[in-house]
């Protein structure tokens, strides 16, 4: 497909797709917050909760690069 094997195309999906993906989550959270008029305290904890899940899939990756080192 366009000069790309399945190896590129699956690296690319899974570093740009995915963060693509964590960005629209990070901005239905602050949509959530908006609407539900929650404030700052509310925002964060919002954030916070349904945050949790991205941040943990950052910190494995992340884990992962340093204890596997950069291939």
């Amino acid at each position: 497909m366009l000069g790309f094997n399945e190896e590129q195309i699956a690296w690319f999906g899974m570093t740009f797709g995915v963060a693509a993906f964590m960005l629209y989550m990070a901005f239905i959270i602050l949509q959530l917050a908006r609407e539900s008029k929650a404030g700052r305290f509310g925002t964060f904890v919002l954030f916070l909760a349904l945050g949790v899940g991205l941040i943990g899939f950052v910190a494995k990756g992340i884990i992962k690069f340093f204890i596997a080192g950069a291939e």
